[in-house]
């Protein structure tokens, strides 16, 4: 695997966009749901166990976690959506937010959409990609959690899926991940790596 996410550092946490790190530069955000394993992914990339936060309690990110691999190079752990039990103001506050963030943030070069590979493409799945889409953003789909099906499940749910984000976008692409077992770290590293080179 590339060594670019290796040196991955904690950054900062912002409750809200107006915290988060001068807009400059260019970012990456995971997006998913709040049990889709979003903080476990960015570990099993950057190759660091306690790099983000992990908790068994679905909806535990609730801010904007910065990580930076190189200087105004980043990584963006989304609040999860599709919340936990959380209070309404809460909710009304990371949706405000995070409308705000992907509308807003001009270092935003690309979002990778994490879904739990036995429920993917769920209704916030599909308006990100539409999102990402009409952004002209770059998006990239991870069907995690790929150790909870054997592989004949596994190839049949990539299929379906990736038909589904054909409809919504021809240059969003998909695959299969296992944060738990580190499987798929090396094509995730691989598709995005390109992304901040052609910002550049």
């Amino acid at each position: 695997m590339s060594n670019l996410f290796n040196h991955c550092e904690f950054l900062v946490s912002a409750y809200k966009t107006s915290q988060l790190p001068p807009d400059e530069g260019m970012e990456i955000a995971f997006a998913g749901r709040s049990n889709s394993g979003k903080s476990t992914t960015i570990n099993a990339l950057t190759n660091h166990k306690g790099l983000a936060k992990v908790s068994k309690t679905p909806g535990r990110t609730q801010l904007f976690n910065c990580f930076e691999f190189k200087p105004n190079m980043r990584l963006v752990d989304l609040p999860g959506y599709g919340y936990a039990k959380v209070p309404v103001k809460m909710k009304k506050h990371w949706d405000t937010e995070i409308d705000s963030y992907l509308m807003n943030r001009e270092s935003l070069i690309g979002v990778v959409i994490i879904m739990d590979i036995r429920h993917p493409m769920k209704v916030f799945d599909e308006q990100m990609l539409n999102w990402a889409h009409q952004s002209g953003l770059h998006a990239h789909v991870l069907l995690n959690k790929a150790d909870k099906l054997n592989n004949n499940e596994t190839k049949k749910t990539l299929m379906k899926v990736t038909r589904e984000i054909a409809k919504i976008s021809d240059t969003a692409t998909c695959q299969v991940f296992s944060a738990l077992r580190k499987t798929g770290t090396a094509e995730l590293s691989a598709v995005i790596t390109p992304w901040f080179k052609q910002a550049q």
